[in-house]
């Protein structure tokens, strides 16, 4: 890779205010809701409102950043917004996060599609950009709002959510400069959804060991290769996040210890917010990072493939971060029961 260094210098997060527990809606199918959400390893997720979907909630994200960390819009010269929930199949989510964030008119859109790490191949699409003297700034966004067909596993997890990055190079604005980053792809099929198809399909067990596990600890694993670092040498790291207890193991398979990815490891209490899932857990790690931290960051996307970086914190960290933790908009939450719920996704017009 090229010596001139691009980071992450600035970012924001939206997450739904509103949260229904799985027991919920375990009792609603006549299920042990105790064990649907320790097998699952998730307790409740995050719930898109009526008024809410992925573009509105890749909008807010992106005005946090740019409010947080003083960004103008006018430097935005890309803007990527990675998602399978995108509010419409023809005309883009991109230009109207664009037009909503007072951008210029000269700007690289467009909307991405690759299950759940189009977020991240965002990321690595405004890096490059910023690297090759293209752009000045790049805004990479993941957002998803559920997915998931009723009584299907999917119900259980699938939440709501956006993260918004901004790339740049700017040494004087950059909060962690990505170090390394790589890809690993395979035609591996474990989750598709038809055009006109209102809920996708998956293939079950599948989507475990030779989907999930082969494709994130191939990334990362390549990574390690290519930066010569082993996972112990991480101060943090945080992994796609289907459920809770995928991203455990990945990491203990790595060698990462717990403590390292539990400040990421969100899918437990908003659910997996697909192509936010990643992003949104790096940027709770922001949340907290100190200067010269390294952090190990691995999507995933069904059919599939992972994106893996290798980031180091900067200096800029210390007086450049959210004015809201994550976490704490966690902690800002309403609970819904299944009916209601059922009246936000627009499954019924009333009560």
């Amino acid at each position: 890779m090229s010596e001139k260094k691009s980071g992450i210098i600035g970012y924001g997060v939206q997450i739904p205010l509103r949260r229904i527990k799985v027991e919920e809606i375990a009792r609603v199918w006549g299920k042990d809701g105790e064990h649907v959400s320790e097998g699952l390893n998730v307790k409740e997720k995050a719930v898109a409102a009526q008024d809410e979907d992925s573009c509105t909630l890749a909008v807010e994200a992106a005005r946090k950043g740019i409010k947080d960390f003083g960004i103008d819009p006018k430097r935005i010269g890309a803007v990527y917004v990675g998602s399978e929930s995108h509010p419409y199949a023809v005309n883009p989510t991109a230009s109207i996060v664009g037009e909503a964030l007072g951008t210029t008119n000269e700007y690289f859109a467009v909307d991405l599609e690759f299950a759940c790490k189009a977020g991240t191949a965002g990321m690595q699409i405004c890096m490059a950009h910023v690297l090759s003297d293209m752009i000045d700034v790049g805004l990479a966004i993941g957002a998803d709002t559920a997915q998931g067909r009723p009584n299907d596993a999917l119900e259980f997890t699938a939440g709501s959510g956006a993260a918004a990055i901004f790339i740049g190079g700017d040494k004087k604005e950059v909060i962690a400069e990505i170090d390394q980053t790589c890809s690993f792809t395979t035609d591996t099929p474990d989750f598709w959804r038809r055009p006109r198809a209102e809920f996708p399909e998956h293939t079950g067990r599948f989507t475990g060991k030779p989907a999930y596990f082969k494709h994130v600890l191939g990334a990362a694993k390549l990574l390690l290769k290519k930066t010569g670092m082993e996972g112990k040498d991480f101060d943090w790291a945080v992994f796609h996040q289907p459920n809770g207890k995928f991203p455990i193991k990945a990491a203990e398979t790595l060698g990462i210890p717990f403590e390292k990815i539990k400040q990421g490891l969100l899918t437990p209490f908003i659910g997996n917010t697909y192509s936010g899932a990643t992003p949104i857990g790096l940027c709770s790690i922001l949340d907290v990072a100190k200067p010269g931290d390294k952090i190990l960051a691995v999507s995933y996307g069904s059919g599939a493939g992972a994106d893996a970086f290798a980031i180091t914190v900067t200096k800029n960290i210390e007086t450049r971060r959210a004015a809201v933790p994550v976490l704490k908009q966690i902690e800002r939450k309403e609970y819904v029961d299944y009916a209601v719920y059922l009246k936000h996704r627009g499954k019924i017009k009333s009560l």
